[in-house]
């Protein structure tokens, strides 16, 4: 692994409960790159004390434009790998070794697959992308991304899409994927996605985008 210089990507909007641990975790396998999306707490001060290099958002611009701005860092400072890690400690950091292995071992794209998914449109993506695609979870924030995939788009996302765009063009454009299935640890409070219904209208927004979306060449 040693050969690899990882950079794991982390979006934060008011996570200073657990962002510390997170990033402790994280960096012992690689360079934990926070981004602090306009939070009220301390989150950004946490992090850097923790080791991380910290991005601030003076506005708040969501999931995937936080996301944007760490890819776009990664790539800047010359990655070679670059994982996408939620703040909120339901992804065991400790499960980054995994996924560095598997890029290690040929895969271009290592995808997560959580045990348990807390909404419908959850559900429904998963379905349409497993028919498709042969992706059982698309929406798991935690994925591996060996630097050539981003290349090939230039960007991390384009249409909100809760952190599939790249996934989905990386697999049409005959990237090699893997999966690793892991249990979701309980997270200390509410989630950050907004209300149920807003969060599953935004999930199918997100699969239709896809579904309608012209054909990569």
């Amino acid at each position: 692994m040693d050969r690899f210089k990882v950079a794991i990507v982390i979006p934060a909007f008011n996570e200073e409960k657990t962002i510390c641990n997170v990033v402790q975790q994280a960096k012992s396998y690689g360079q934990p790159i926070v981004i602090n999306d306009c939070s009220a707490d301390n989150t950004a001060t946490i992090a850097q004390k923790a080791g991380a290099i910290v991005i601030t958002h003076v506005n708040n611009m969501g999931y995937d434009s936080a996301l944007n701005s760490g890819f776009k860092k990664a790539y800047e400072c010359g990655y070679d790998i670059i994982i996408t890690l939620d703040a909120d400690g339901q992804h065991n950091p400790d499960l980054l070794k995994k996924f560095i292995k598997e890029i290690a071992a040929g895969s271009d794209l290592v995808l997560g697959v959580r045990d348990k998914r807390p909404r419908i449109a959850e559900h429904i993506f998963a379905l349409y992308s497993s028919i498709r695609y042969g992706v059982n979870d698309p929406l798991c924030g935690l994925k591996a991304y060996k630097r050539s995939t981003y290349e090939s788009l230039g960007y991390f996302d384009s249409y909100s899409s809760i952190g599939t765009e790249l996934t989905i063009h990386s697999i049409k454009k005959g990237f090699t994927f893997s999966e690793i299935p892991f249990d979701v640890q309980e997270r200390m409070d509410s989630p950050r996605f907004g209300r149920l219904i807003d969060a599953n209208l935004k999930i199918l927004r997100a699969m239709f985008f896809d579904v309608f979306k012209p054909k990569i060449n």
